[in-house]
């Protein structure tokens, strides 16, 4: 027992000189302890450190701590250099033609990330999808925000009558001063909806891991639901800090991951457990998916008219919306367009980022719903159905 806490403690001492060691990390280290046993101290080292460091950053503070806890230096032998990570993204960019010049490998990651920016999600390599997975890590989404009830002191904003009339009061009835305050902001919840059946598998890996990073970003307000033949709920998975760990911890979640697609009776469940209670109300929901509906349109078209008349906005993002010629002719999208505010295209890491663009044009502090009325506007070139 004594061992355990002295074991605890160091991870507390870890945590403290700026590293993230929070209780899944913790409880790791000590199943790794578990079984190599706390006779070697090697083995105390590796098991520390590949479980409570998170990064190559990590490693100086780990071995500095470990040293000052344990005694002695750090296993010199053992310590590997962390290879930098633009000599690997640079790799990623077949263009490169020599590492002569210094400033190469700058240019072909610069390179490579704006060409992987509007690649098809479904279209790369493995390579490409760990580019694509760093790209999104780097990702910092500000959340919607809504007007909320209470006041606060401002030198800008409405005249603030009983603080003034207070004050007067102070100087003999003169109001010397005026006093003013606002409204302060509280984020707007975001419900996203990912369809995760066969025809969205090639797309689901990396909207899961855009909803991992916009959960992060605010996980109080940040709702995920994966669509299928049921509705799975993986908020909480997916507010683990590792995204690979939340990525295994919602396939785990999630049962029918690449089979069929019911969405009208996963979002028949969706409002009767979760959005008519007030997950939905008042927030910005976005859907990701294709459209293939097996079950009946209807359904689909009448769920939808439900959500959006106590959600903030309905949006929908389709991967095919970006192809040349793509015209919404699916039984789905033809029942789901006349309940939507925006239409928009979903297959790239850019399109990502217009997607969460409009979240938060429809989260923000406009009075009143954005637009009354549908006109579909499919021109040459069109990637959305505009608002009138």
């Amino acid at each position: 027992m004594d061992a355990v806490a002295g074991l605890v403690d160091f991870a507390r001492a870890l945590r403290h000189s700026g590293m993230s060691c929070g209780p899944d990390r913790v409880r790791a280290f000590l199943a790794a302890t578990g079984h190599t046993g706390l006779a070697e101290r090697s083995a105390v080292y590796w098991a520390g450190r590949v479980t409570l460091c998170s990064g190559p950053e990590d490693l100086d503070r780990y071995d500095a701590a470990f040293a000052a806890w344990f005694g002695g230096d750090a296993p010199a032998a053992l310590v590997l250099p962390a290879e930098p990570r633009r000599a690997r993204i640079a790799a990623l960019d077949p263009g490169t033609e020599s590492a002569e010049h210094e400033h190469a490998p700058l240019r072909a990651a610069a390179s490579g990330a704006e060409v992987l920016r509007h690649r098809d999600l479904a279209e790369l390599g493995e390579a490409e999808r760990q580019h694509l997975r760093e790209l999104l890590s780097r990702l910092r989404p500000e959340p919607p925000t809504r007007p909320a009830a209470r006041w606060r002191r401002s030198r800008r904003g409405q005249l603030a009558t009983r603080p003034t009339l207070r004050a007067a009061l102070r100087t003999g009835g003169e109001p010397l001063r005026q006093l003013r305050h606002r409204r302060t902001r509280r984020p707007r919840r975001v419900v996203l909806l990912v369809d995760v059946s066969g025809s969205m598998s090639r797309y689901a890996d990396a909207l899961l891991r855009f909803a991992h990073v916009v959960t992060r970003r605010a996980p109080a307000s940040t709702e995920v639901f994966t669509l299928g033949t049921r509705l799975t709920r993986v908020t909480r998975p997916l507010r683990l800090r590792d995204p690979e760990e939340a990525l295994r911890a919602a396939s785990r979640a999630v049962p029918d991951y690449s089979g069929g697609t019911r969405l009208g009776e996963t979002l028949r469940a969706f409002l009767d457990r979760w959005g008519q209670r007030g997950t939905a109300r008042g927030a910005v929901v976005v859907v990701f998916s294709d459209g293939w509906e097996r079950g009946d349109a209807s359904l689909l078209g009448e769920q939808l008219a439900r959500l959006r008349r106590f959600a903030r906005a309905v949006l929908w993002a389709n991967p095919h919306v970006g192809r040349v010629g793509y015209r919404p002719v699916q039984a789905g999208i033809v029942a789901a367009l006349p309940h939507l505010d925006s239409f928009v295209t979903g297959h790239s890491l850019d399109s990502l980022r217009r997607v969460w663009a409009e979240v938060e044009r429809f989260g923000g502090n406009a009075t009143g719903r954005p637009g009354a009325e549908m006109s579909m506007k499919w021109e040459a070139g069109a990637t959305e159905v505009d608002r009138a």
